[in-house]
C-alpha cells in the first residue's frame, strides 16, 4: 500500500524558524487591517453584507401547467412545495457530482494498480459509481413527477456545487494518495446519507409514500457505500503504520463490539 506520509523538507511550520516567526506574528498583530482600524471598519462592512437579506438564487416557478397545478394544490393544502423541490435539486446536483468523484477515483486506482496495491476492490467501486448514477436518475424522475424542472438549479443545488469543489480538487489532484481520496469520499458519503434521511422525512410529511419508499431503497444503498468506504479508508491508513493483520483484525473486532466507532 502506498504511503501518503513521509518525512521531507516541509517548511510550513513556525518551528523551522523561531526568530522570524516571532517577527511575523508581531507584524501581523500590529499591521493587519483589523488591528489598524480597531475592527470597526471591517466589522461594519461585513455587517452591512450580512444584513442585506439577499439569498443564493430562488426555486424556479413551475414551467409546465402540470407543475403549476401540483404546486397550487400543495399551497392550498398548507404546504410549501418549494422546500422539497429545493432539496431534490440539491440531491440531484450532489449525486451527479458523486458519479464524477467516483469516476475520478476509479481512474486514479487503475493508474496506480501497476505500482502500488490498493485496498479497494474495483468491482465494488464501480458498483457504487453505478448506483450513484441510478440515484441521479431517480431524483430526476421524481422531480418530473412533481412537475419540477430538473435542469433548473435550485439555491441549495448551487451551494452544494460550491461545497463539492473542494472534494473534486482532492480527487483529481494527481498528487493525492488513495487513502487521502478515501477520507474525502467518506465525508461525501456521510453527508449523502444524512441528506437522504432528510428527503425521506420531507416526503413522509408531504404524503408522498411511494416516493419515500424509493428513497429508502437509495438510503440503504448509501449506507452500504458509507460502510465500505469507511472500511477501505481505515485499512488504507492502518496498513501504513506497519500494524500487522492480527492487530488490525483485533481493532475492527473491538470497535464493532464496543460500538464506539460506527461502521
Amino acid at each position: 500500500m502506498e504511503k501518503s506520509q513521509h518525512m521531507g523538507m516541509n517548511r510550513t511550520g513556525v518551528d523551522i524558524s523561531p526568530m522570524l516567526s516571532k517577527e511575523m506574528v508581531k507584524d501581523a498583530q500590529a499591521y493587519s487591517p483589523r488591528a489598524m482600524d480597531g475592527n470597526k471598519g471591517i466589522a461594519a462592512l461585513e455587517r452591512s453584507y450580512l444584513q442585506a437579506n439577499s439569498s443564493v438564487g430562488s426555486v424556479p416557478m413551475p414551467g409546465t401547467m402540470k407543475g403549476a397545478l401540483k404546486s397550487a394544490g400543495q399551497k392550498l393544502a398548507g404546504r410549501n412545495p418549494e422546500v422539497l423541490i429545493n432539496k431534490l435539486g440539491e440531491r440531484l446536483a450532489y449525486e451527479r457530482t458523486g458519479v464524477r468523484l467516483y469516476e475520478s477515483f476509479i481512474r486514479k486506482c487503475e493508474a496506480r494498480n501497476g505500482s502500488a496495491r490498493t485496498p479497494v476492490p474495483m468491482d465494488q467501486l464501480r458498483r457504487i459509481c453505478s448506483e450513484e448514477a441510478e440515484h441521479f436518475q431517480l431524483i430526476k424522475e421524481c422531480m418530473e413527477q412533481l412537475g419540477a424542472d430538473p435542469t433548473a438549479q435550485t439555491p441549495d443545488a448551487d451551494v452544494s456545487g460550491v461545497a463539492a469543489t473542494g472534494f473534486m480538487q482532492v480527487l483529481t489532484d494527481p498528487r493525492t494518495s488513495i487513502s487521502q481520496c478515501l477520507g474525502t469520499l467518506l465525508s461525501v458519503e456521510m453527508t449523502d446519507r444524512a441528506a437522504w434521511e432528510l428527503l425521506i422525512s420531507l416526503c413522509d410529511g408531504a404524503g408522498l409514500d411511494q416516493m419515500s419508499e424509493r428513497f429508502r431503497h437509495a438510503l440503504r444503498q448509501e449506507q452500504e457505500h458509507e460502510r465500505l468506504v469507511r472500511q477501505w479508508y481505515e485499512d488504507a491508513v492502518i496498513s501504513q503504520t506497519g500494524v500487522g493483520a492480527k492487530s488490525r483484525a483485533s481493532h475492527s473486532s473491538q470497535a464493532s463490539k464496543g460500538g464506539d466507532i460506527a461502521h
